[in-house]
């Protein structure tokens, strides 16, 4: 199968990256917040949804974020760096001031309750896989109440 790569510009991009990227998994230490780049990075390990029958898989991906104004985290556990969180999704936060358009927030959230709010001047956001597939050790369930 050919290896992902999506690009976003919009919340509606976004979610479709989000979608791509639920139930991907991603050390502490792999997450990377690159001030004078104004980027923030995590490396994962991304299940692949899109495949469908045969064996379920896991490919090793970077999802990045680019005119970073600030990264907050909650929940995160930094003193850790290769805890293990696994993404449920990314959303964006327009600003509440209409003035400051495109500008909001991109929320990550984790199963557990961790959450990165990554402050941007607008959204551009990309996914893609870096790395081969390997089968994943098992489908991820998500329990609906």
């Amino acid at each position: 199968m050919d290896r992902l790569k999506l690009f976003a510009l919009d919340a509606e991009d976004l979610a479709i990256l989000s979608a791509h990227a639920q139930d991907a998994v991603v050390r502490v230490e792999d997450m990377r917040w690159l001030a004078g780049e104004r980027r923030f990075l995590m490396v994962m390990n991304r299940f692949v949804w899109e495949k469908r029958g045969g064996i379920d898989e896991r490919r090793r991906s970077v999802f990045s974020f680019d005119r970073v104004e600030s990264v907050k985290a909650a929940g995160i556990p930094r003193h850790a760096p290769g805890a293990v969180l696994s993404l449920l999704a990314a959303t964006f936060e327009p600003s509440p001031v209409e003035a400051e358009a495109p500008a909001g927030t991109i929320v990550a959230r984790f199963a557990g309750g961790g959450t990165l709010r990554i402050a941007v001047e607008c959204v551009e956001a990309r996914l893609a896989d870096v790395g081969g597939a390997w089968a994943a050790r098992g489908r991820p369930i998500h329990d609906i109440d």
